[in-house]
Parts: C-alpha cells; structure tokens; sequence
C-alpha cells in the first residue's frame, strides 16, 4: 500500500508538472483521442518476472505474484474468436513464459488462425521449467519480440543486471538454430532497444544498422527489425528520474519534441490491451496507471464485443507525451 501510495503521489507530481496531454493535442489544433476498430488484442498475463530492469514500467520482478488465471485466459479467447478482424494476440507481462497460461492463450490463438507475439526478455529461456519453450515458439510460429536494450555488455547490464547480456547472446543464438531472424524465415525475430536514461531514442534505421552490423559480425545472430521505444516515465522509471532529480526536465524534453504527425498512428487508437484479472484499457502503459478505457472500469466480462469499443475516448495523461516525442513510440517502435 505504502508503495502504491508513493506511485499515486509521483504521477500527480509529474502531471502538475507537464501539460495534460489533451492541451497539446488542443494546442497543434488536433482533437482528443478517440479509438478506431482494433486489430491488436495485447494481454498482459502477469507481473512474475526473473530480471527487475531499471526501466521496467511494470515494475516487473521475481517476487511479484500476479498472473492471470484459466478462466480470465478462456474468455480472452473466447472474445478474440469472436472478432476475426483483430488478427494479432500480443503476449507481455513480466516474462510471459512464466504464467501458466501462456502456451494455452498461444495454442488457442494458432488454432483460430491469429498471429501471436511473444515479448520475450530472452533470459527466461533458460529458467527451470522453460527448457523447451523455445521450440514451442517455432513449433507455433510465434513472432518474437525481444528486449536487447544495446549490443554492448555494459549497457545492457547497467539496465538489466549482471550476467543478463551473455544469456540473451546465448538465447539469440539458440533462437537462431531454430530459424528465428534469419532471411526469408517466417520465424520473425525483433529486437527492442530503449535508451539507457532520460534521452530519446536515436533515429531507428540507422541504430537497425549498427546492430545488425555488430550482432552479425560478433556473433553470429540474425534479425528481422529493431524497434526503438521512449522510456515512458512511469512507475520504476519515473523513481530512477526521481532520484536523480530529472522528472522536470524529461517532461519537458518530451513536451518539446511533440510530433502532431504521428498523433494518427498512435497504438492506443487500434490496440485493446488486458491486464491480469481482466481489466480493459488502452495501452499497457495505461494499464500501469490503472486509467481505463473511457474512465470507466470494465473487463473482459463486462464486453460481448471488443469492436464495440470502436469511438470510444481514449484515457491519456502527461506520461503520454513519450509516445508522440520525435519519431513516436509504440509497441512496434518508431511511428514516423
């Protein structure tokens, strides 16, 4: 409770800080958000993680216990059945893997011929229990997006801890030996790079390039795309800027760099996202916050339709501005 407290206090401190992000939108002459029909149903299963990375927005880690149930699973199916124009189930967590529902929520998703995405920190692939897990994410053509903040030890561990760059090395490669990144394999392999502190990202195209150059020529691995996303200052980010005194100043590094033309692109426009017990909102990061969808509280079992949601205003805040600073961020990277 204490911790959730200090949550609530640190997020209203920065919204006083920073515009509300419908006076920007007002601002550049564009109207409120509202949603389109999704075609993106992400789940996140559960907050049980083996790392606790500095700029986890989950605050994802090894002790926490929430995760998704069979039922809550059942009914996520049941409803993506339902809505054949929604082709993609994107898995999160925490480490997804861990959740007893993972594979049940894959195999049901493959069954109704939808596309599945696996957001893998690529450690978990060696946990007790997860030894075949990557061959099940062949064997089912699951697309991987996995988190490698850099191709550098140093960095990688300064965000994810000790040890954690030569599994995920390790874990590329094994992915690779299953087809996963290479060319012309339909085992789509990405990559997830966040800057390491109170910055944005570089152009994405080019940082795609010094990867690919630095992964091929070291070691060997092969990949489809790297996607570059804001650090959203929330949760254990939004502490780290805490600490170092920088809230200000990132708000209004994010403010500054709006960028009105991605405003259409957005993901919370086309994307349902469900957290553990049910609970609908518009975006993970939203999630985080516990705004939901309209402002009003509603799960899985609340809806019949998740087209239904279709025009609905989109909840949003300060933190909001690190999706639409320079070239955008979303779930699948740079939006410009």
């Amino acid at each position: 409770m204490r911790l959730e407290q200090a949550d609530r206090a640190l997020e209203s401190r920065a919204e006083a800080r920073a515009p509300a992000f419908a006076s920007t939108l007002a601002r550049h002459g564009l109207p409120p958000l509202r949603r389109s029909a999704p075609t993106t149903l992400q789940v996140n299963v559960g907050k049980r993680c083996d790392l606790a990375c500095h700029h986890c927005h989950v605050e994802a880690g090894p002790k926490r216990s929430e995760t998704m149930d069979a039922r809550t699973a059942s009914r996520v199916l049941a409803l993506l059945a339902r809505e054949p124009r929604i082709g993609t189930l994107d898995l999160t967590g925490g480490a997804p893997e861990l959740c007893a529902q993972f594979r049940p929520l894959v195999e049901g998703a493959r069954a109704l011929g939808r596309a599945v995405i696996d957001r893998c920190n690529l450690t978990v692939l060696f946990l007790p229990g997860q030894s075949d897990t990557a061959e099940f994410l062949a064997r089912h053509g699951v697309r991987i997006v996995a988190s490698l903040p850099c191709y550098t030890k140093e960095n990688v561990e300064q965000q994810r801890g000790r040890g954690v760059f030569a599994q995920s090395i390790e874990a590329l490669k094994r992915l690779g030996s299953l087809g996963y990144g290479r060319p012309g394999s339909p085992l789509g392999l990405d990559l997830v790079y966040n800057p390491l502190g109170a910055s944005l990202p570089p152009d994405q195209s080019e940082l795609e390039d010094r990867y690919r150059k630095q992964l091929r020529e070291l070691f060997g691995i092969e990949f489809h795309h790297l996607f570059t996303i804001t650090n959203v200052p929330i949760r254990r980010f939004a502490h780290a800027l805490a600490r170092e005194g920088r809230e200000a100043e990132y708000l209004a590094l994010l403010v500054s760099h709006f960028n009105p033309a991605i405003v259409p692109e957005l993901m919370c426009r086309h994307l349902v996202s469900v957290g553990w017990d049910g609970a609908l909102y518009d975006c993970d990061f939203n999630q985080m916050l516990d705004l939901p969808l309209a402002g009003r509280r509603r799960s899985v079992w609340d809806v019949e339709s998740l087209l239904a949601l279709e025009d609905e205003p989109v909840a949003t805040g300060s933190h909001c501005h690190a999706c639409t600073a320079g070239a955008g961020s979303s779930c699948g990277g740079a939006l410009a």
